[in-house]
């Protein structure tokens, strides 16, 4: 391993097709080896922005590169204090959510959520994907928190920062145990998810629905399958997704398509099919978020781009700057999920004629609140008088 911080941008001038950022990575050796990343996202493991120092790794003749393991999946146990934050954010409608596990094995080259790793002194790129935290205590945390006296229910987010839904699950089943917790409190949840594992827990959601208790969103980005190995290798494929929603339906259990992120020239030209497929499914909500590449996931994206579209790279970049402001991102609220300017105008546009021609809606639908029983108090400690 060698300290990179004292190379200069000097030494790696950019050709005319490509970014300073992307001559760096290309020149430094910062890509992992394509089959040690196999069945990933990244292709970069960069240090997190915390970190005093970067390295990359190199062979010096003693060990050959093509010895090093594959990034396999490793999960370690967190002892989070809690299990709902808390957020004040104006532009998403929740104030409170819970997520399962931090990091995210389905390596969805676009997600937001990357950069929560750099808190944990780990990189944003491969070690997201394969280095795992679970959250084994959720549950019983959870039971706690609602059992607290002037603990006032709103609905919970599940899914809103990595998937609650991952491959994981099906050995931890942490979602699942959540799902009873609320169930028996009759607590409104709403859950975003990109897997087909969610038909799993049909039973307790349909339960939960028919007390106006749970929505469910499924996001599906893409109906070209290749497009979405590639970009979200270890998620659903989107048949799988749609199987979901029309499950989901046929349970009583309102439904949701959700289009995020529309990446311009990328994938933005199936808006209207992702949207007939979804209605078809029986998806009656529609929303959508425009690409979000916060810290360390913009130069992640852009290398992943440069290695597989390497011929749309400067026009999808070029169209996502013009919705920010000249920048790659813009954290703005109001503007971070739809971008703004022209070309983010003709998306909100077209979203809104297509759900318009279906009869769908972009309302979301309010869950009931006034069902509320706390639990027993198991594990809270009682008042002394």
């Amino acid at each position: 391993m060698n300290d990179l911080s004292h190379i200069g941008r000097a030494a790696f001038a950019p050709a005319n097709t490509a970014d300073i950022a992307d001559a760096i990575v290309a020149a430094s050796g910062l890509r992992v080896d394509g089959e040690r990343r196999r069945g990933r996202g990244a292709g970069l493991n960069p240090a997190g922005r915390f970190e005093p120092t970067s390295r990359v790794e190199i062979d010096d003749g003693w060990q050959s590169l093509e010895d090093l393991p594959p990034f396999a999946t490793e999960v370690q146990v967190e002892k989070p204090r809690t299990a709902i934050t808390r957020n004040e954010s104006p532009d998403i409608p929740f104030d409170r959510s819970i997520n399962p596990y931090r990091g995210c094995e389905h390596g969805c080259i676009y997600c937001f959520a990357r950069p929560t790793h750099s808190y944990m002194g780990l990189s944003a790129g491969l070690d997201f994907e394969a280095r795992l935290f679970a959250k084994p205590d959720a549950p019983k945390l959870l039971e706690r928190e609602l059992a607290k006296p002037g603990y006032r229910p709103r609905t919970i987010a599940i899914g809103t920062n990595t998937d609650p839904y991952q491959p994981i699950e099906k050995e931890w089943r942490i979602m699942r145990q959540i799902l009873e917790v609320l169930s028996k409190a009759n607590h409104p949840v709403a859950i975003v998810t990109k897997s087909a594992m969610i038909m799993r827990d049909i039973d307790i959601l349909g339960e939960l629905a028919a007390k106006g208790l749970a929505r469910v969103s499924l996001s599906v980005t893409t109906l070209d399958r290749k497009l979405a190995r590639t970009m979200e290798p270890r998620a659903s494929t989107p048949t799988r997704r749609l199987e979901a929603i029309r499950a989901l339906s046929e349970a009583g259990i309102p439904t949701a398509v959700l289009m995020a992120p529309v990446i311009p020239a990328l994938n933005d030209h199936e808006i209207e099919r992702v949207l007939d497929a979804a209605h078809a499914a029986g998806a009656r909500e529609a929303g959508y978020v425009v690409l979000r590449l916060p810290f360390e996931v913009s130069p992640l994206f852009r290398d992943w781009l440069l290695q597989n579209y390497p011929d749309r790279y400067r026009h999808v970049m070029s169209l996502v700057r013009s919705m920010r402001g000249g920048k790659d991102y813009d954290a703005e609220f109001g503007k971070r999920m739809k971008g703004a300017g022209p070309y983010a105008w003709q998306i909100s546009r077209r979203f809104e004629l297509a759900v318009k021609r279906l009869g769908m809606t972009r309302r979301i639908i309010q869950l009931r609140d006034d069902l509320f029983v706390p639990p027993n108090g198991s594990g809270v400690q009682l008042s002394l008088l």
